[in-house]
């Protein structure tokens, strides 16, 4: 299995692919001509967003060179079908939306010991990205859910990764939430005893054979400091083996 987490495969404000720090040409070298595609909603219940997000990247990836055989959306209709499907994929796309959401789906469907023996690629988006993880930071992102004492913060995933992304940092850097600074007050201090990459869009990381590579920029959140960990054109080796 090969891993892509990516903040946004997306260009800011459009749908073309962003080929910044080689994205385009590690998909092509790694997703195969006539792949069957997978897309898994984070919105099982919202047929009409699941539909339009998984049309759009099917789109938007056949737009960059990209050719595929099929497109299949997973939510919750064909749900009892989501272990074949997997079997049926050579490419599976974890879509992006609201973290807690999309991990009770993904933990109901019980589908992790399949992805983890998935010979294909996967690719995740977002909030697709951060429910790879073997213990998944849900940052706080809707009103309340930093002062609700029943919000729960770390979460079982997939266990296809033990690296915690953070998406869009370069929109929510400067966010506040519940009258705190999202990233440097919430999620600084989340940050004791864990370590979390924050990514804009544009950068992502690449796992293969057990290897992790960060391309572009990140920064990470250890121990409550923030430390500039890769620069733009760059990359960081974070493990050998996962």
């Amino acid at each position: 299995m090969i891993l892509f987490l990516t903040s946004s495969p997306c260009q800011d404000g459009d749908s073309h692919i962003d080929p910044q720090n080689q994205f385009v040409d590690n998909l092509k070298w790694t997703i195969p001509h006539q792949a069957r595609v997978l897309f898994i909603t984070a919105a099982p219940d919202d047929f009409a967003f699941s539909e339009y997000c998984a049309t759009s990247m099917y789109a938007s990836l056949e737009s960059c060179g990209l050719v595929f055989k099929s497109l299949v959306c997973l939510d919750r209709r064909n749900e009892a079908n989501a272990h074949p499907l997997i079997d049926q994929s050579d490419f599976i796309i974890l879509g992006g939306g609201h973290v807690p959401t999309q991990n009770r789906w993904l933990n109901e469907l019980a589908i992790a010991t399949k992805l983890k023996a998935f010979p294909g690629v996967i690719m995740g988006i977002s909030a697709g990205s951060m429910n790879c993880a073997e213990t998944v930071y849900a940052q706080p992102e809707l009103p309340g859910e930093s002062e609700d004492p029943d919000y729960q913060r770390f979460l079982p995933g997939l266990e296809l990764t033990k690296t915690n992304i953070l998406p869009h940092y370069q929109k929510l850097k400067y966010d506040t939430l519940d009258n705190r600074s999202l990233f440097d007050d919430i999620t600084r201090e989340d940050s004791k005893g864990h370590c979390f990459y924050a990514l804009p869009d544009g950068s992502y990381l690449r796992q293969q054979n057990g290897r992790e590579i960060i391309f572009g920029e990140a920064w990470a959140f250890h121990d409550q400091k923030i430390t500039k960990a890769c620069e733009h054109g760059q990359t960081l080796v974070l493990n050998e083996h996962t």
